[in-house]
């Protein structure tokens, strides 16, 4: 069995449109993307509650266009972070079977080490 780059592997199976939903899967699931969401949802409700009335946009208590823009936002995210999120996994998997084989490995040689070493004290207690 032969001990495989499990990066190299996954990465290279990978099309445009995965690693797409990959990056935006990693990008999405940090405090810096909820910062700028929760960030754009206080300014924007603030700024169409408080500013004067000629300036503000999307009218209070409503926030209309506020709610379409979240909406497509959530509509068009979801899908991708599922998809990443799928990929994630299938990731983590071929690296699960790859750690798998080498355990197989390190056991069959600390198997074959102890047996040494048994072998080196038996000899070393003969010649005592």
């Amino acid at each position: 069995m032969e001990i495989k780059n499990t990066n190299h592997i996954y990465k290279n199976e990978l099309n445009a449109s995965e690693k797409f939903a990959i990056w935006i899967t990693d990008k999405i699931g940090t405090i810096g993307f909820f910062l700028i969401i929760f960030s754009w949802t206080i300014l924007w409700l603030s700024w169409n509650m408080f500013a004067p009335n000629h300036l503000r946009f999307d009218p209070y208590p409503a926030f209309v266009l506020w709610l379409f823009i979240s909406n497509m936002i959530q509509i068009f995210l979801m899908p991708l972070l599922m998809v990443g999120q799928n990929l994630q996994a299938k990731r983590a998997e071929i690296r699960a079977e790859n750690d798998y084989i080498v355990n197989i490995k390190a056991e069959k040689e600390i198997i074959t080490l102890l047996n040494e070493i048994k072998e080196l004290k038996d000899m070393v207690a003969k010649r005592s």
